[in-house]
């Protein structure tokens, strides 16, 4: 599969704070080796932003949505309309990106995606991690690993819009994003599966998270978070 264009999406709600080292890192990402002569485009889709989230995006050379949803389904497809038609290259050409504005992903981001691309792989599902020094990792990590095996690759149970890949063209035939307040990522997927598309679960390459215990999204993996410190920690944990 030839990608030409890549488009990496990410919606935001009041999250100046942590913005500029989620596109600082997708920068990074962008300018791999592994992506020699293939554009790439970055859209912040700013919704319902009070504070300097949409300037700051654009400071950064990223293109701006403004959107007032509060739905990170309509966030997200809203930012993939917008990244197509900027873009005007065959949807079999163009890899869409998702990640989140409170994420990192690593330098080898995207490049990994396109090499399962030309693999021919449709979608690649990634995973998620959280910071080392957070005190929930431990523990997030042992329930989040327990289907791993010891030995081979882990086909993951996991789908998280920080860290997720696919061909337009797959994209657009299963429809796209639904506009859910949560789990927009995982009908998307479920949908592709359904249509018999080619969709990677892989931990090669992980996301480093936020571990906040208050996110954008009720529903979402902050109240997971939340959840697990409160049966771990206590109620000093989230206060």
């Amino acid at each position: 599969m030839s990608i030409q264009a890549v488009a990496v999406i990410i919606p935001a709600c009041n999250e100046e704070t942590l913005l500029p080292a989620a596109l600082k890192a997708v920068r990074t990402a962008g300018r791999h080796p592994g992506l020699h002569e293939v554009r790439v485009l970055t859209v912040v889709v700013a919704d319902s932003c009070t504070d300097r989230t949409a300037r700051l995006a654009r400071e950064a050379r990223a293109e701006v949505v403004a959107v007032s949803c509060r739905n990170p389904g309509r966030a997200r497809a809203a930012g993939v309309t917008h990244a197509l038609r900027e873009l005007d290259t065959p949807p079999g050409h163009v890899w869409i990106a998702t990640t989140d504005a409170d994420s990192e992903v690593p330098a080898n981001w995207l490049a990994h995606q396109l090499a399962r691309a030309r693999e021919g792989w449709e979608a690649v599902v990634g995973t998620v991690a959280l910071p080392p020094a957070s005190p929930l990792t431990p523990v997030h990590q042992i329930g989040y690993e327990i289907s791993k095996p010891h030995r081979g690759t882990w086909d993951h149970p996991h789908v998280h819009g920080a860290n997720l890949g696919l061909t337009a063209a797959a994209y657009l035939a299963a429809g796209g994003f639904p506009p859910l307040g949560v789990g927009e990522d995982h009908a998307l997927i479920a949908a592709l599966r359904q249509a018999g598309h080619r969709v990677l679960a892989t931990d090669a390459c992980p996301v480093r998270t936020s571990p906040r215990l208050k996110g954008r999204a009720h529903g979402g993996f902050a109240d997971h978070l939340t959840s697990l410190a409160l049966r771990t920690h206590g109620q000093t944990a989230v206060e």
